[in-house]
């Protein structure tokens, strides 16, 4: 089944154009005009993911988002902006969006954001009891996306910004085995190395800091001959 995608914009152009792509990738697109149609389409489910500008007739999207939120509605929400500055960024944030996209944009960018987002929605679904799209538990591990915080039975896990990219990617990929290519590229953003040890090591310094014991790992298994799997 198609992924269905809500677009909140009133550029009839942009409306167009990103329409015309965004269905071109297989998606299903429904768009609103103004903040009112777009709370009222938003708030009756079935999407996705939502696409939310923030200067709208009616309105904006921040109120947009902020009520969506208060009415518990966890659709990810990507904001899209002519606004660069990083207050404004913050406060989207911080109202609830997930990600934030400034005009102008290119589009091998939004697809990447929105690819990104639904892999976190689709995440949050099968999560464990709890979890949500800002966070995941597995065992007694718990992972606050948004503040980048892990905590194991209570207690704070201290993750480098590269173990905790690396996390996340286990997360949102859960049950794929994982080359290590692919985390070379994915995580660390290149497609060579002299080695894939790097991969390796950083692998093992996880497996000490989330598994109970690092040897016999329950949720990092090594697929041999070839990567990696999480099965959280």
């Amino acid at each position: 089944m198609a992924q269905r995608l809500l677009l909140v914009e009133d550029e009839p152009g942009l409306v167009m154009t990103l329409t015309d792509r965004l269905m071109s990738e297989g998606y299903e697109v429904e768009s609103a005009t103004d903040a009112v149609a777009g709370l009222e389409a938003a708030s009756a489910g079935g999407f996705d993911a939502i696409l939310l500008d923030v200067m709208l007739p009616g309105g904006n999207g921040m109120d947009v988002c902020r009520t969506l939120r208060q009415r518990g509605i966890q659709t990810p929400i990507l904001m899209l902006t002519a606004r660069g500055q990083v207050v404004d960024r913050v406060v989207g944030l911080k109202l609830g969006a997930d990600d934030y996209l400034v005009k102008p944009f290119e589009m091998a960018e939004l697809l990447a954001r929105i690819e990104a987002l639904l892999r976190r929605g689709a995440v949050a679904a099968g999560a464990a009891p709890g979890s949500t799209a800002d966070a995941f538990r597995f065992g007694d591990v718990t992972i606050d996306f948004r503040r980048a915080e892990v905590t194991k039975a209570g207690d704070p896990v201290e993750l480098s910004a590269r173990e905790f990219k690396l996390l996340r990617y286990f997360i949102e990929h859960r049950g794929a085995a994982l080359s290590r290519d692919e985390l070379l590229n994915e995580v660390w953003g290149y497609n060579a190395m002299p080695s894939t040890r790097t991969v390796d090591v950083h692998v093992a310094w996880l497996r000490q800091k989330i598994e109970d014991n690092a040897r016999h790992p329950q949720f990092i298994l090594t697929v041999h001959g070839l990567g990696y799997k999480f099965v959280g």
